[in-house]
């Protein structure tokens, strides 16, 4: 159940950060925003390592594959993606697109063992789901 909720507070999270995102840069540039959303996640990421967690901050040089510490790297052309995405099709469209694709690509991780994710079997439920999902942004965009 709790990870219900997070699900859902991250998605309503994510929707307003974009939003955000996108005004700020219409007042200053898509760079400067951006650096601006990545440095204040990491002032957080401090504050709540400092009082939360304490995890030895040395582990992060045993992470391996050593491609699994690209999120910060990715993080960057996600924000960027966003506020161009919000920008071009408006709030409501580009979380739309975004959110499918991830659906998508979430499954296609997840049908092929990726990134040390457990391998899934396929399922039709599943794909018959992201072709609803993907008739969802046809209808949502024919209708306006």
């Amino acid at each position: 159940m709790w990870g219900f909720l997070i699900a859902l507070l991250s998605g309503a999270l994510m929707s307003i950060q974009g939003v955000l995102n996108t005004e700020a840069t219409k007042q200053t540039g898509i760079w400067v925003a951006a650096g601006w959303v990545q440095l204040t996640a990491f002032f957080t990421c401090i504050v709540l390592w400092f009082f939360a967690d304490k995890s030895p901050i040395g582990a992060i040089f045993q992470v391996r594959p050593w491609y699994m510490l690209l999120g910060g790297l990715i993080g960057a052309f996600i924000t960027f993606t966003v506020i161009k995405s919000m920008d071009g099709l408006g709030p409501a469209k580009a979380t739309l697109l975004i959110v499918v694709t991830q659906i998508i690509v979430a499954y296609g991780i997840e049908l092929f063992g990726m990134f040390g994710v457990e391998k899934s079997p396929f399922e039709w439920k599943k794909l018959i789901g992201a072709a609803i999902a993907i008739a969802g942004i046809i209808v949502f965009r024919w209708g306006s």
